[in-house]
């Protein structure tokens, strides 16, 4: 009878024995089975990566600063070197000094000194060109050499004694000269020139009309 339950004993202990091996043996092996799930998906992960081109940092290209131009001022508006000079008027009349040669000239205008086609002077001109004389004759024009020149406008000459505005310009800086020298300006100050239509002042052919008494700012 004692060793019947010797048996039993025996027998009983070698089923838990053999049941807890069962269970080890299964807890191993879902061990076992996380452990290569974990390593399935590491090793998924690293091909992943290692198909995934890098990403390329873009270099960084340093900004140039834009050159700007210095901040000048404009240039002064300055006449032209040689353009006539407007001056304290002589006899009432326009009076220009050249800025390069220093020369005066009075401008005697046709239409009002001459009448269309005339070469003899007006008697209601000669008031402003008696002023005129006073200038020549003292100060600091006395003495200088003096140059008359006639000129006119380019409408040919139809009605006159003059066959050309050439002869025409000629003639009224002659009977110019010759009333300064009535006046008592020397003769041999003065030097005439006529240039008919060939040095026109302006587009206004009235302005065109005219006679020059240019003192030479050289003796």
């Amino acid at each position: 009878m004692g060793w019947a339950k010797a048996a039993v004993a025996g027998t009983v202990l070698g089923a838990i024995a053999v049941g807890c091996q069962n269970k080890m043996y299964d807890q191993n092996k879902e061990l076992m089975d996380e452990n290569k799930a974990l390593r399935d998906q590491n090793d998924a992960m690293r091909k992943q990566q290692a198909q995934t081109p890098p990403v390329q940092q873009q270099p960084v290209i340093p900004q140039t600063p834009v050159a700007t131009a210095p901040q000048t001022a404009p240039p002064p508006v300055t006449s032209t070197p040689h353009a006539p000079k407007p001056v304290e008027q002589i006899g009432g009349l326009e009076t220009t000094v050249n800025q390069r040669t220093g020369d005066t000239t009075v401008h005697l205008p046709s239409d009002v000194f001459f009448d269309s086609g005339q070469a003899t002077l007006k008697s209601t001109a000669k008031a402003s060109l008696d002023k005129v004389v006073t200038a020549l004759k003292s100060g600091k024009f006395a003495s200088k050499r003096i140059v008359v020149e006639g000129h006119t406008d380019s409408t040919p000459i139809r009605v006159s004694k003059w066959k050309s505005n050439q002869e025409l310009s000629e003639a009224r800086a002659d009977a110019v000269k010759q009333y300064l020298v009535s006046k008592g300006v020397t003769a041999s100050r003065i030097t005439i020139k006529g240039l008919g239509d060939t040095v026109p002042r302006s587009t206004d052919l009235s302005k065109n009309r005219r006679v020059e008494i240019i003192v030479l700012a050289a003796s």
